[in-house]
Order: C-alpha cells, then structure tokens, then sequence
C-alpha cells in the first residue's frame, strides 16, 4: 500500500540528516524522500506537521513472557507495548520457561510473533541447555532457527571452560556472543550497589569488582579465542574504561546500557522503594556519569530498554525480596530524549543509541531512513507531556522507577513494513 508521511520533521540518525520533509512509501519500504517518485499515487497520507519522524527504535534486551506464557496473551500485550513506545525490532532475552534452547521453541516464538503483526522479534538462543551454564547449545541450529545471537542472560555461568569453548565455537563460526559480565560468586546475595546507601539501609550489596573481574576474564578469553562479544548492560565506571582499553587494543568488543543506569543511581533508591531494584544495582553517581560519557564518546554502543514485565507478587515486597526488573519498552524513547535535553546532545546522535547503533550490532537494515530501507517508523510529538502510571501502560509490567514522573515525548504512529502497528488515541 502507497503512503505519503508528509511535513514532519524526518531525522535519519545513521547519516545526520535532519529536515522537514516528505517520505513516500511503497511495499513496505522508503521509496524516495522529499520529491515523490514518478507515477506514484498515495491510498493513505499521514500528516506529520509539527511531529518527528525516524526510524523504528531497535531495542537490544526485552522479556516477553513466551515461551511460558503463565499469564494470558501476555506476548500480545508486550509487542502492543513495544509499538506504543516506537520499538519496531526488538531482541528476546532467552531466560524463558523453558529456555529458548530448543529450534523447535525459536520457531514457535518467531511463528507466534509474525502472526501479531507488530514489532519485529529476533530471538536470542540460550547460550547453555537451559540456562545452567553447563553443556552449550547446538548453536548452528539454532541459528538456523532464526537466533540472532546467543546469550546467558542473568544466568550465571560460573565454569570459565564453558565460556571458553562458546567463544572458540563462535570465532569458528561466526556467531555473536553477548555476555553480562557479572562474577556470580562476588555477586552472589547482593541487591544494591556496594556503597555508603546499602551500607546505610543495610543491604547486602554487589560490589563493582563483580562486573570487573567478569569484565577481565572476558577480555582474556576474548584475545585468544578471536571471539567477537557483546556486554550487556554495562552499571560501572571501571568497566566503562576496561572496554573502552580493550577496544582500543584492537578487539571486537561492544556493550550497551540500561536506559535506568543512564538516568539513575543508588541514591535513588529512597527509602528501600522496590521499583528501583534493578539487575545490575543502579550505581554511584559516579558510575553513572561515567555511562553517559561512554555513550558520547562511542565506548557504549546502544541504550536498551532491558524491559522486565514484574507483577505485583513478586515486586511488592520488602526491597531485598523483590524481584529484578522494570517495564521499558514504553518509556525508552522519552527516556533517551529526556538525557538529550538535559546533556545538549544533537537529537540525531541521541536517537542513533536506540536506533542505527543497534541495528549495526545486529546487522541489520532497519534503523536508518534512507530510500530502498524498510518503512519502520516511529512518528512522534516530541513537545507532548504525558506522566508515567501504572494503569496507563500497555506493558502487563506496571513497575517502573519512573511510575508518577513527567516525561516529554509521545509517539503518534509506528509503522511496521509500511504497515500502521500503532496510533496514539486522539491521533488526526
């Protein structure tokens, strides 16, 4: 079907483009900007005067609830929330019931996914036969099954020669390992970050020397195995500066963040408030400045959203009880355009985090506005005020540390291959 997008603000983070424009639209894709192409008669027009226009956010880590699926429709309502906040691609997390280590379970959540037609779902393959960080998975089939790398998730894997043979098998071919780099014995019990505010509330706490000591193995591994890894969801100033050394030294290391870690630290806190028990423990200060300086200087690659649907059984609860997690899918662009304000980063290098970036990591096309790419878009008013609430978010994740906070920025429309996935109520 022929669209015209037209008067918005187009911005293209991937080449720095940033004008008001036209963008026609035609089987599913970008077909030109600015001039429509010769002969061509749009069926529907979206007038974008006044709103902003990029590419579909890629979101690197997001929970789904399937396979398992103990709540009703929960797929369902988590793509629903992942078009409501602009996400057109995102990654599952493995750490599923069961693991998504079974070809057969990736084809079913890509079968299932396809047939909502929503977001776009790449799977992650459990990196160990159910997660137990013991006997690794058939990689190569699971591959073949759709899995576009393979991960422990928050999965301990405690035997270094486990690690080691996944990153020699990925080096031979070619397949993308991404680790949370987190020592589960330093780790073990621990719930905040170790400093002066678990000290103060006394917590049992996770020291930085966790991330560190993960961090250095990795790197060890890495420089013999040829691996190429991806950290995930990097909390701490050492690490930062350990990945930014190895990088430079030549190796094919990447990370991202938590948009959580991006905004908060352990002072936040409060007085043992559960939505900020996170997995990594929000940080010092300290740590995260040094997060949003690595995301400037390029050290971090992307922001994720790191959505973890939690009911209320399981997170309201005394804080060292709850559960991990925090809904995102959401809030991921407000989040990141809220940093950018509060920083004075050009709105294109800001939305490259959760867009362009992650869809280089992945090797993907989407992620860029430019003729001949998929007409993934999200289309927002980036003057609209709008406040966090538990009732209000589509996501069966109703716990955020940023439930009651004001954000800016309020996607109007998602399109998915060209198709319209989401419109905001109250859209023209």
């Amino acid at each position: 079907m022929n669209m015209l997008i037209q008067n918005g603000r187009v911005i293209d983070p991937a080449s720095g483009f940033d004008s008001v424009t036209d963008l026609y639209l035609d089987q599913g894709r970008i077909v030109a900007i600015g001039a429509a192409p010769a002969g061509f008669k749009e069926e529907i027009t979206l007038d974008a005067k006044g709103l902003t226009v990029m590419p579909g956010l890629v979101d690197l880590a997001a929970r789904l609830g399937e396979p398992g699926g103990e709540h009703k429709n929960k797929l369902q309502s988590e793509l629903k929330a992942a078009v409501a906040g602009g996400v057109t691609t995102l990654c599952a997390m493995p750490d599923t019931k069961p693991a998504l280590d079974q070809p057969s379970l990736v084809q079913m959540l890509r079968q299932k996914t396809e047939a909502l037609g929503l977001a776009r779902v790449l799977p992650l393959g459990a990196l160990t036969r159910s997660l137990e960080g013991t006997e690794l998975t058939e990689f190569a089939k699971l591959r073949e099954a759709g899995c576009v790398a393979f991960s422990q998730a928050d999965a301990p894997l405690a035997d270094t020669r486990v690690l080691y043979r996944a990153m020699q098998y990925a080096a031979t071919y070619g397949i993308a390992l991404r680790l949370r780099p987190q020592d589960v014995c330093l780790a073990a019990g621990g719930v905040a970050h170790d400093g002066q505010v678990a000290t103060r509330l006394g917590l049992p706490a996770v020291p930085a020397v966790a991330e560190t000591v993960a961090i250095a193995t990795i790197v060890i591994l890495m420089r013999d195995s040829g691996a190429c890894v991806h950290l995930e969801r990097i909390s701490t100033q050492e690490g930062v500066a350990m990945i930014a050394a190895a990088r430079a030294d030549g190796l094919k290391l990447t990370c991202d963040v938590s948009i959580n870690h991006v905004h908060l630290a352990d002072t936040d806190i409060g007085y043992f408030d559960s939505n900020m028990r996170l997995s990594p423990p929000l940080r010092s200060v300290r740590d995260r400045d040094a997060i949003q300086q690595g995301l400037l200087d390029g050290t971090i690659t992307a922001i994720c959203s790191d959505h973890t649907p939690v009911g209320n059984d399981d997170k309201l609860l005394p804080f060292g009880e709850a559960a991990a997690g925090a809904t995102g899918l959401e809030i991921l662009l407000p989040l990141v355009l809220a940093w950018a304000e509060q920083k004075q980063i050009a709105l294109p290098i800001a939305l490259a985090k959760i867009t362009s970036a992650p869809a280089m990591l992945l090797g993907l096309e989407a992620g860029q506005i430019k003729v001949g790419a998929p007409a993934d878009l999200c289309i927002f008013d980036a003057h609209a005020t709008w406040r966090v609430a538990a009732e209000t978010l589509i996501s069966n994740g109703k716990h955020t540390p940023f439930v009651g906070v004001e954000l800016r920025g309020r996607v109007q429309y998602t399109l998915v291959g060209g198709h319209i996935a989401y419109t905001e109520p109250g859209a023209a």
